[in-house]
């Protein structure tokens, strides 16, 4: 196999990998605080293929369960990126794509959604974050990301001053997406269960006045 597919694996198992684990990293981060905060989790969604989703069963305080995901999915990455160059430091430049990609996500999702208002966003503005708050720290995590990304090119094998990628990087890295991936199919609640838990759930309300 020549070099071109070990870069295609490098960089397509990277953003997979990168993927998973952000959405991975931001749903904890909102299970951590429903539990911090006394209350609980029903269910959590976290698929390859679907947007994750973290469905609080109480939640006495909805603000601080909200900011949760976006707070811990920026501080645990560049946690995680501080660690690794200490102690992998040949595989520094992983870490540090993962930090980028997690602030970039994070960032660009809590500045866009405070005007779309259709995830976390409407949670905050709703229990009294301002939307121009919201943008205020999305914006910056997002540059601190591009900052991280910047001379990772040739890592990657692009650029002018390219290197030849890690063979048993790309290789490591597709397993695990692989492995990630398998174990969120099997430990997601399947999609005729969560409808039969909103059903009862609905049942169990009875209908709006």
């Amino acid at each position: 196999m020549n070099d071109r597919f070990f870069q295609t694996l490098l960089m397509a198992s990277t953003l997979g990998l990168s993927w998973l684990g952000m959405m991975a990293i931001h749903e904890l981060g909102h299970m951590a605080h429903l539990w911090l905060s006394g209350g609980t989790v029903e269910y959590v969604i976290l698929r390859p293929l679907a947007i994750s989703y973290t469905h609080p069963g109480t939640n006495p305080h909805p603000l601080f369960v909200a900011a949760g995901g976006v707070v811990w999915g920026c501080i645990l990455p560049l946690l995680l990126n501080l660690a690794v160059r200490v102690a992998f430091p040949s595989k520094a430049y992983l870490a540090r794509f993962f930090a980028g990609f997690c602030l970039v996500a994070n960032g660009a999702y809590l500045a866009g959604d405070a005007i779309f208002q259709g995830g976390d966003g409407r949670q905050l503005v709703q229990h009294g974050a301002p939307s121009w708050f919201l943008i205020a720290m999305g914006l910056p995590a997002v540059a601190v990301g591009l900052w991280l990304w910047h001379g990772l090119g040739p890592r990657f094998g692009l650029g002018s001053r390219q290197h030849r990628v890690n063979r048993r990087d790309a290789i490591a890295l597709a397993l695990a997406i692989l492995l990630l991936a398998g174990l969120e199919f099997a430990l997601s609640p399947p999609a005729a269960s969560l409808f039969s838990l909103r059903a009862n759930r609905s049942n169990e309300e009875g209908p709006d006045p």
